[in-house]
């Protein structure tokens, strides 16, 4: 017999009552950003605040045009977002496979222990004149800051994520003659997901952090050039706007990290 289609009258209610909360939720999260530019706004024409030293939306909004006008607007966001793609990618990429290797050999995760969480100690961005010095006065030394700063968290997360998954399963995949590499990539990998996907969203907020301190340090192009440069010639407009754009950069980037983890659990289940 053909299966029935039919969903009760609960089960709608319920799924409206969710329709109704997300828009609701969508809706006060716009209303709370429109009204705090509004605010802005106003504030700097009613001179409650400097608008010199905070600037003000339709300022900020002039400065956007311009940049736009020039196209100056498009080299800086996208030498910011490749830069951050590629350390994000790299960073994600190399640090899972150092954790796979560390998890492989429980000598070398030992070994190596200490040096990790010296290593996620360490502030990066002493390692900036080095990292220059040794890569020169380039986009190689912001790639890789932006590559040092995610990839130690990465290991660090995923490979307690790996050595976390109970150990029955894997003892069952032994009884049953699996090797290392099957019992990887039935049990480990897919039990690891949560903890794979918390260091996504993790490795995008520092990469973009690693990018824009490499920019502050060594750049001719990007955000983080924008904005040290707006404040070595005190023209807040440009500052604002950069970092308003470099919060929409990052927000799209997490959006897109979300999706992947919508299609990653769905896979999982």
């Amino acid at each position: 017999m053909p299966k029935s289609n039919h969903i009760s009258p609960q089960r709608l209610q319920y799924l409206r009552e969710q329709k109704i909360r997300r828009i609701s939720i969508f809706s006060t999260q716009l209303a709370v950003l429109v009204v705090f530019f509004v605010l802005w706004e106003v504030a700097a024409d009613l001179k409650w605040v400097d608008s010199f030293v905070t600037s003000q939306p339709s300022r900020m909004w002039q400065t956007l045009l311009t940049m736009h006008n020039t196209g100056e607007l498009y080299l800086h966001v996208w030498t910011t977002v490749w830069e951050t793609i590629i350390g994000f990618t790299s960073g994600t990429l190399g640090g899972l496979a150092i954790a796979i290797i560390l998890w492989w050999s429980p000598f070398l995760a030992r070994v190596a222990d200490p040096y990790l969480v010296v290593l996620n100690a360490l502030p990066k961005v002493a390692l900036g004149p080095i990292l220059i010095v040794w890569l020169g006065n380039g986009q190689p030394a912001i790639i890789v800051m932006a590559l040092l700063i995610s990839i130690i968290v990465t290991i660090i997360s995923m490979l307690q994520g790996f050595l976390s998954v109970d150990e029955d399963k894997i003892r069952l995949m032994q009884a049953f003659g699996a090797g290392k590499i099957t019992i990887f990539i039935k049990v480990i990998l897919p039990a690891s997901l949560p903890n794979m996907i918390s260091a996504l969203k993790v490795n995008v907020g520092l990469s973009w952090v690693g990018v824009i301190m490499g920019e502050f340090l060594v750049s001719k192009a990007g955000l983080g050039h924008l904005i040290i440069y707006g404040g070595q010639v005190f023209h807040l407009d440009l500052v604002m706007t950069s970092v308003i754009i470099l919060a929409l950069c990052a927000a799209v980037m997490y959006v897109a990290v979300a999706y992947l983890e919508s299609k990653l659990l769905r896979w999982q289940s």
